[in-house]
């Protein structure tokens, strides 16, 4: 592995019609967002934050990777690469895999270390990824937020534009984070979900929907849907 790389309130209230514009903007790029042609293979980044906080459920998360890295297998081809931050401003990103098996011993070597939140090097990370090659979502799992919300949410207005859903979701009940959370995904036409013992289940769903749609795009999606899967359900309701 080498190193690579809210909703806040009066965030985006200062003027009526430049809220007007951004939310004109928003939406535009929520109709581009693009699936793999059929030459392609589908491109996925799953973001992890590995401070000690995350401790308790570092192995759920190892586990919920690997099951949508299945689902994903059923329709179509999914390279995921796996980003991370920990310690004193250490954020990784590993190579691209295909190996749901070859993803999760990447991730069971990861040891969790105290430091601050980087989600700005995440996203940083995802739209020089996909400046180079299309990257059609981001995942990120987290608890907190202990960095500028100016400078974070900006960069998801970015990948918004470029057509790159950041999908959060967050362990916990750190209201803080919360906000900050739903605005990253708001700006970059993601989802926001609280992901609690009670909603593994939700989570696992949604997460094989990002994938499948990652993988095969809104076809397969669609197929996945008619099946009466909820994960794809709730995807297919926000991508509209």
């Amino acid at each position: 592995m080498s190193d690579k790389l809210s909703k806040r309130p009066g965030f985006l209230s200062k003027k009526a019609q430049d809220a007007s514009d951004l939310s004109s903007f928003l939406e535009a790029a929520k109709r581009a967002v693009a699936a793999p042609s059929e030459s392609e293979r589908g491109r996925l980044i799953f973001a992890l934050d590995a401070t000690m906080s995350r401790q308790p459920t570092w192995d759920q998360a190892c586990h919920l990777q690997e099951e949508m890295f299945i689902e994903a297998g059923r329709v179509g081809s999914l390279d995921v690469q796996l980003v991370f931050f920990r310690g004193f401003g250490e954020c990784k990103a590993s190579r691209w895999v295909s190996n749901s098996k070859e993803l999760g011993a990447m991730m069971r070597k990861i040891r969790v270390q105290a430091g601050r939140t980087q989600i700005r090097k995440v996203l940083d990370h995802a739209l020089s990824e996909t400046r180079n090659k299309r990257v059609q979502a981001v995942v990120y799992i987290g608890d907190c937020m202990e960095e500028n919300p100016d400078r974070v949410c900006d960069r998801a207005g970015e990948l918004g534009l470029l057509g790159v859903p950041v999908f959060i979701f967050q362990e916990g009940q750190d209201h803080v984070a919360e906000e900050n959370y739903r605005e990253i995904a708001r700006l970059s036409n993601g989802i926001y979900m609280n992901f609690g013992e009670g909603s593994a289940a939700s989570l696992r769903g949604l997460l094989a929907a990002i994938a499948t749609f990652s993988a095969g795009g809104r076809e397969a999606l669609e197929q996945l849907e008619q099946s009466g899967h909820k994960g794809a359900q709730l995807l297919i309701e926000h991508l509209g």
